[in-house]
């Protein structure tokens, strides 16, 4: 159905309002109701979706049978029936949006070579893109760290930048928002987000809710502003601004029911810990999550998005939080005009979409958390549900030890009995451990020990959006000042807001100049260290690390603890709220119980405890009193404006990019080459090698890494052969628009474990012709010229975290037909398919270790070759060295038919392309 044209309506629910002295027409759920019957128990993320379906009836993508499958779901209170979700909306992030620019570039390319309009690639949705992923933490603890990273991110990223500046006149609904401005959710929250969207239609003005995909798995953050939206793929995300609806089963929703207030000095942070947790253990993947209950009443959207934020943490695809007197207030004081308050409060209630007091809808399942029962916590060391209580830090580190290096009182009885004390410089509540190392920094001496807080981050949207925890951070900061306790000077600090606000209420608040002298100097407006672009520790520090093979600590305020995403020598992060991160950078350990173990000693010498200086909840509410809507009004007036340095980059004017052989950055990729009219027959896969044998919870950071990489990696080597030295590599983030770069750092992370290698970390496998060991990229290469076909073999959750479609495509390009796990995260599932990857699932009970897998065996899958189905059960046969074969079915975890033309089409965007050329 074309955007443009009104829906063939056939429930007759085309009604109007008047709002802010404008009459709206809309898509009733109310006149459906009386056709269909009752809808009001819908949840509220169902009557969004149900309302999609009203509004694009077309007897196409949606017919009267998808509108009755959500009226049969409050009976059996989930479905089979796939539908087609049409955002309103497409929201992007640097990092996912360079790939993303530079496959419509290439589509172009791929459009003019057939003799057609390159102009009829051009997104049909309004597409945001908010540059916040690319400014690493170089410089800090000085009061020219901002100024500093910025030029130093538009020296390294000039290329990158440019070609986002030529996107954004080559293509129309297409917005940059540019470096240092802020990070793509909390400038959503704050800003991009109407609750209610609306546009013109057959001479009417057609109100409908605010929806969105976004290229990052955070998209989920806009949920606490009444805004159904989730991360998806960028092949996805390209596919839905280009036209194509979102094609997704009629999903399961959890009901989370929310009840009391927290106690005092319990934080938001504390709470989506909590909920993380709790979420993990019910097992929420593939559903919808919506929370409910009179808890909500007096909870603020700032601590909703926090909640929100964390969906793909608890495995959720969205976090949905309903349309209150919350989401009023929130967007009075972020400047949205009254016009749209009116038209949100009035539509909201017209629909059914109004939360009010006492209402339950139906769920699948529901669970209920009294928020009296939140207590303060972290989460690590390399899982964001792994919740643990601060009472509880030093004994879950202390176990930590205890695994890698035997039983604590052993260690601690032959300290003693060696004359052992404490580190010179370290607190007595831990004890000196056999490897730390002596560390000289800025001429103090002391010692660096395991547990070290190395890296102290007040970053990520999921907090920097919320006042309550910031002006925590800020209060705590001030008294520590007042009572004369430091950073340890091992700590790296940080402040890295997701948006300009933050600096101007601490600054009003009072609270920057204290934090400053902590160390937490603002370094920039992006993800920084959330994502693992930290920055190198000094010298000094990396050294004492590197001698000692210490385990070391980051203390952030993040979303993402994954192992080697933080920083590759950092091996144990913890999630923590802004408050807890600068008591963690005065404490300097995570070997320690700050419930009662003294963060340091003031100017008289007296011990200082955590309690000493946790601000009360009224002095946080007095200080959140401080933020105003000027603010906001002030800083998003110029939010796509840029620097001076921004706007003084050049670019071409044309709409088929100039594509440049020396450049590193941004290179033409081969996804379109030789692209025929129709797609080739699917074969079989037949005696294919295992490019790599893999764990549970291989997340897409162990497929994709997005941080730094040394000069001996195949993606550094590529570099260097093309002049760029080792300081300039930038990251691999940085460098998706660059396929040869990102082909290389595909299953590249350090930490990753190929279990065809006996101990061995890093992105290595064996070439199985030979034995060899070499890096998983030229083993890759190897079988390419010989012709032989790849799988990669995993366990649970394989896929999980962010939505890194080069994780697909780079899997793609090294040649891999299938990959096998026994279960999938949903985005990375898609984008497999999306690129032409088919995945692949093996039934309970079997998986590698039943069928005794060690990665030299031969694999063929039998049942590609004929017609492709959702769901449809494959053969699998493994023959072994030994010459002997087994054979276990396979479930394709193709789910909807329209993944199967995808898949059949060589992906989704060589379907699009297909199709444009075809009907132009």
């Amino acid at each position: 159905m074309s955007n443009e044209s009104l829906s063939k309506d056939s429930l007759n629910t085309l009604s109007s309002l008047n709002a802010g002295g404008k009459t709206f027409h809309y898509y009733s759920l109310p006149k459906a109701a009386d056709t269909l019957g009752d809808l009001n128990r819908l949840p509220f993320s169902l009557k969004v979706l149900m309302e999609n379906l009203l509004r694009n009836e077309d007897d196409s993508t949606v017919d009267r049978s998808h509108i009755d499958a959500m009226v049969q779901w409050l009976k059996d209170r989930r479905s089979d029936t796939e539908i087609q979700f049409r955002p309103a909306r497409v929201l992007m992030q640097d990092f996912t949006g360079v790939p993303g620019v530079v496959d419509l570039a290439a589509m172009r390319e791929a459009v003019k070579s057939a003799g057609k309009d390159p102009a009829m690639i051009n997104p049909l949705s309004p597409v945001d893109l908010v540059i916040d992923h690319s400014v690493m933490v170089d410089k800090f603890g000085d009061p020219s760290a901002f100024k500093d990273n910025v030029t130093i991110e538009m020296e390294r990223n000039q290329e990158r930048y440019e070609f986002l500046r030529w996107g954004q006149q080559a293509f129309d609904n297409f917005r940059v928002v540019p470096p240092g401005t802020g990070i793509c959710h909390q400038v959503n929250l704050e800003y991009l987000g109407k609750t209610v969207w609306q546009k013109d239609q057959d001479g009417k003005t057609i109100a409908y809710p605010d929806t969105l995909v976004g290229t990052d798995s955070h998209t989920t953050m806009i949920n606490g502003l009444g805004i159904l939206g989730w991360g998806v793929g960028g092949i996805e995300a390209e596919a839905a601004m280009l036209g194509q609806p979102v094609s997704m089963l009629i999903p399961e929703v959890v009901g989370f029911k929310i009840t009391g207030k927290l106690r005092e000095g319990i934080t938001a942070t504390d709470l989506v810990l909590t909920v993380t947790e709790m979420l993990r253990k019910k097992g929420v993947v593939g559903k919808f999550v919506e929370f409910y209950g009179d808890g909500l009443k007096d909870m603020p959207v700032a601590d909703r998005a926090t909640i929100a934020n964390m969906a793909p943490e608890y495995g959720a695809t969205c976090g949905f939080f309903p349309v209150d007197e919350q989401t009023i207030n929130y967007m009075r004081l972020t400047g949205r005009e009254e016009e749209q308050l009116e038209l949100v409060e009035a539509y909201a209630k017209a629909q059914g979409l109004w939360r009010e007091p006492g209402h339950e809808p139906v769920y699948t399942d529901s669970l209920e958390l009294d928020m009296g029962d939140v207590e303060a916590s972290l989460a690590g060391p390399k899982r964001p549900q792994d919740r643990v209580a601060l009472q509880n830090m030093k004994s879950s580190f202390e176990l930590l030890m205890e695994t890698a290096e035997g039983p604590a009182e052993v260690r601690e009885s032959k300290l003693e009995s060696e004359g052992g004390g404490t580190a010179v410089g370290a607190q007595s509540a831990y004890f000196e451990h056999p490897s730390s190392q002596p560390l000289n920094m800025n001429g103090e001496k002391s010692r660096l020990d395991p547990g070290a807080v190395v890296i102290a981050a007040i970053t990520s949207c999921t907090n920097t959006s919320n006042p309550s925890v910031m002006m925590a951070a800020g209060l705590i900061a001030q008294k520590a000042v007042e009572k004369g306790l430091s950073t340890k000077p091992w700590v790296k600090t940080s402040l890295a807001p997701g948006s300009k606000v933050v600096t101007d209420y601490l600054r009003v608040g009072g609270f920057q100049d204290d934090l400053d002298k902590l160390g937490f100097n603002l370094v920039g407006y992006g993800c920084t260290t959330c994502i693992g672009n930290s920055g190198p520790l000094p010298e000094e520090v990396e050294k004492a690390i590197a001698d000692g093979d210490l385990t070391v600590a980051s203390v952030l305020s993040g979303n993402r603890n994954f192992e080697g995403r933080v920083h590759p020598l950092v091996k144990t992060n913890w999630l923590a709220s802004p408050p807890l991160v600068v008591a963690y950078a005065l404490a300097g350990n995570v070997r320690l119980d700050l419930s009662k173990d003294p963060l340091g000693n003031d100017k008289d010498g007296n011990p200082v405890y955590l309690k000493d200086l946790w601000p009360s909840q009224q002095e946080i509410a007095e200080a959140v009193e401080k933020v105003k809507t000027d603010m906001f009004r002030k800083e998003y007036a110029e939010v796509f404006d840029g620097d001076a340095t921004w706007k003084s980059i050049k670019v071409p004017e044309s709409k088929v990019y100039e594509w440049s052989d020396k450049s590193t950055y941004i290179q033409h990729p081969p996804f379109f080459e030789g692209l025929k009219e129709e797609p080739d027959a699917i074969d079989d896969i037949k005696d294919a090698n295992i490019l790599a044998l893999l764990g549970d919870s291989v997340t897409t950071d162990h497929i994709s890494p997005a941080g730094s990489f040394k000069a001996d990696t195949p993606a550094g080597k590529y570099l260097q052969e093309h002049g760029v030295e080792p300081k300039d590599f930038n990251s691999y983030g940085s460098r998706r628009g660059n396929h040869e770069v990102m082909m290389r750092g595909t299953f590249a992370n350090v930490r990753i474990r190929n279990e065809m290698l006996d101990g061995v970390e890093g992105g290595f496998t064996k070439f199985v012709p030979t034995g060899e060991q070499m890096a998983i990229y030229d083993a890759a290469m190897k079988y390419q010229e010989q012709g032989t076909p790849l799988v990669v073999i995993a366990g649970k959750e394989y896929g999980t975290g962010s939505s890194r479609d080069w994780a697909a495509k780079g899997t793609r390009l090294l040649g891999v037909k299938a990959v096998v796990a026994e279960s999938y995260e949903r985005i990375h599932r898609s984008n497999l398919i999306g690129m032409g990857v088919m995945p692949l699932q093996f039934p309970e009970g079997t998986d590698r270790k039943s069928l005794k897998l060690t990665g030299e065996e031969a694999i063929s899958i039998e049942g590609l070759s004929g017609e492709i189905k959702p769901g449809q059960t494959l053969t699998m046969t493994v023959k072994y060295k030994d010459g002997s074969t087994e054979t276990c079915e396979l479930k394709s975890r193709i789910d909807t038919a329209n993944e199967a033309v995808y898949f059949k089409h060589g992906g989704i965007l060589h379907y699009v392309v297909r199709e444009m050329l075809r009907t132009a």
